[in-house]
């Protein structure tokens, strides 16, 4: 296997079952919460209701991750899952019930407003176990010479189901309603629970210890913590989701800022994820594990930057095009803080470090749909924006000066490293 491929990890088939899985799950995932906000927001017209979905999805998964991820590095990760996937497609099933005729004329709105807050709620609570599963499994699955090609392609198949389902959200609501959109969603992750049987069960590399719950969690707490490259990392992406990110009032801008009713909704979407993606697969050819820290910082700058633009403009085709540079940054960093990760994390401590990886970063995007929400009602959904990018500029700048290892950071030397293990 050559230093330099960009196939690396494809060449293992339960890494391409993965990616498979993957993309079946996010993109019904991504669907879900669009279409979700898109419903609530016309049953409602407030941007509060959409802070609120931000909130009860965040909690949960906020909260119960350091438990989730003390119970990942126990227990077999593909079993595991499998359960994960198996509950998503029941709460899909519901909001697919919620939304159908039978219930709209026979409930309140109240009532199903209800409903869809639970529901959400408890897909926070999967959260919080899907992000360090996965983690943890893609270790089990390719060898550690190919886990910063591994983390790029995963990473790529996460955003390119984001620029499908995002697309695909706005277009299929115009065209066969919120109902008959969730059934599509049901019907992916039904195809993810089948798919997921082809991966082996894997070795558990944690079993054999007498750690307590709170020896366990503090374990992985103070790891995080306790390395600066790490923790760097997670900051930077946690702030730019938390301030950066205005996906959760896509639907204002789409509505009241742009008029470009749903189909514009969709395409705001997929042109942020669509940067993403891009630059993703550029990052296969493109190696970036030299200069890694700057890089970073860079990318996750370019990000509030844009957002920024993004936030300013009135017009569709400047907005598309902001997100879409966007977009691109944030693809970049995106792989890079998954490599770091990837490299820098013990494989003992894979659920742990994930789990605290979610509690940073995939957190931060419900409670970042809270922050967007709640400022989109205090200052306005452009200036709300354009503040945000401002706050993620500045802790660039912070990192930068205050954190030396993250600053000089390259993984070169790594990458070679594991992969003359793999060829002695």
């Amino acid at each position: 296997m050559a230093k330099t491929d960009p196939y690396a990890a494809l060449r293992f088939k339960e890494f391409n079952i993965f990616l498979l899985v993957r993309f079946a799950l996010v993109f019904g995932w991504s669907m879900q919460f669009l279409v979700i906000e898109w419903q609530v927001y016309d049953l409602t017209n407030s941007k509060l209701s959409l802070a609120l979905i931000g909130a009860c999805e965040f909690l949960p998964a906020f909260f119960l991750a350091p438990f989730a991820g003390h119970i990942v590095d126990k227990k077999e990760k593909r079993s595991l899952f499998t359960l994960c996937i198996a509950l998503f497609s029941l709460i899909s099933f519901g909001l697919f019930w919620l939304t159908s005729d039978q219930i709209e004329n026979n409930w309140s709105t109240n009532s199903i407003l209800i409903g869809i807050y639970g529901l959400v709620f408890f897909g926070g609570v999967l959260r919080a176990f899907f992000g360090p599963t996965i983690f943890s499994l893609i270790a089990l699955i390719v060898p550690k010479s190919a886990y910063p090609n591994a983390a790029t392609w995963s990473s790529s198949t996460w955003k390119g189901a984001s620029v499908f389902g995002a697309l695909c959200s706005g277009f299929l609501i115009a065209w066969i309603g919120v109902h008959y959109t969730l059934g599509i969603i049901f019907g992916l992750v039904m195809l993810a629970l089948v798919l997921v049987f082809q991966i082996s069960k894997k070795p558990v590399l944690n079993k054999a210890t007498n750690e307590s719950i709170k020896e366990s969690l503090k374990s992985g707490i103070d790891f995080v913590f306790n390395d600066k490259v790490i923790l760097g990392a997670l900051t930077l992406d946690m702030v730019a989701v938390l301030f950066g990110g205005a996906v959760a009032i896509f639907a204002v801008f789409a509505k009241d800022v742009l008029d470009a009713g749903p189909r514009g909704f969709g395409i705001l979407n997929a042109a942020l994820s669509s940067g993403s993606i891009l630059a993703m697969v550029a990052t296969t050819y493109i190696p970036i594990t030299k200069n890694t820290g700057k890089k970073l910082l860079i990318a996750v700058f370019g990000f509030g930057l844009f957002m920024i633009l993004f936030g300013a403009s009135k017009l569709l085709w400047l907005s598309v095009i902001a997100l879409f540079l966007s977009g691109m940054f944030d693809g970049v960093s995106m792989v890079v803080r998954q490599t770091i990760l990837q490299l820098k994390t013990p494989d003992h401590m894979r659920g742990r470090v994930g789990a605290v990886n979610s509690m940073f970063v995939g957190s931060s995007n419900e409670l970042g749909a809270v922050e967007s929400g709640v400022a989109a009602r205090i200052f306005g959904a452009p200036l709300a924006v354009m503040l945000g990018g401002s706050v993620t500029l500045l802790t660039v700048l912070v990192i930068n000066y205050k954190n030396k290892p993250l600053r000089e950071l390259d993984l070169q030397e790594d990458v070679e490293e594991k992969f003359d293990e793999l060829k002695s």
